[in-house]
């Protein structure tokens, strides 16, 4: 059976919530928000441990807030954040143990992803290296330039929206972060840095309802998901 571990990086400040409180930290119903992203891994079978990456100071506020509330069976261990998300990715990569493991990175401000999205990723990764959920787009795309006019029509075909969870085996990912850490390389998700080693990376469907909560907007969007879904499954 396959094995895996999660990632889930929770360093965020939240400056674009406009709140005093970090965005992984406001409420969605009766809880936070990382607190239903954690649920989500801990119903998933394949993942047997979870690397929390949260700003050092907030350990003890997330073990009193986040994980004593929702009695997860998975082990869990707080690892703390870095400068930016790369950072704390890596971070949360050099503390893992079981390096035979697949690794599943997700944000923890994406609460509407499932089980069965986190499963597939993880036994694409182990089928192909690294597998990511996404959405193809839907709308028309424009390239616009610095001056606010646009440059020409993309085309839409070929075009998804990156979401996580993403999922690699652990050598791969290891050696994309370490090969970013060396040569001083940003990427705008960890699928990109893998593509820095020009490796393959496996693209499945994710679902629309699979948001990043941001900023304000978005949590407005994210308590009508969650009003619509409130009492059934998530499948």
């Amino acid at each position: 059976m396959i094995s895996a571990c999660a990632v889930i990086v929770a360093g965020g400040k939240g400056e674009r919530m406009n709140s005093d409180i970090r965005k992984q930290y406001l409420l969605l119903g009766n809880l936070p928000i990382l607190s239903h992203t954690l649920l989500a891994f801990d119903s998933c079978p394949l993942v047997n441990r979870i690397y929390l990456v949260v700003p050092e100071i907030d350990f003890e506020f997330c073990r009193n807030h986040i994980l004593a509330p929702i009695h997860l069976t998975s082990e869990i261990e707080l690892v703390s954040g870095g400068k930016e998300r790369q950072d704390s990715v890596y971070n949360g990569l050099k503390a893992i143990t079981d390096k035979n493991d697949i690794v599943v990175i997700h944000d923890g401000v994406r609460p509407f992803v499932t089980p069965k999205l986190i499963e597939d990723c993880i036994n694409g990764a182990a089928k192909d290296g690294g597998c990511i959920l996404g959405v193809p787009a839907v709308d028309t795309l424009k390239n616009v330039g610095k001056d606010g006019y646009i440059l020409n029509t993309m085309q839409r075909r070929d075009a998804w929206l990156a979401q996580t969870p993403q999922a690699f085996q652990y050598s791969l990912i290891k050696e994309a972060h370490d090969h970013a850490m060396a040569e001083g390389l940003r990427g705008t998700d960890d699928a990109s840095l893998v593509e820095y080693l020009e490796k393959s990376v496996r693209m499945i469907p994710g679902s629309p309802y699979n948001i990043k909560i941001t900023n304000q907007e978005d949590m407005v969007i994210a308590r009508a998901i969650f009003i619509i879904i409130k009492g059934q499954e998530w499948t």
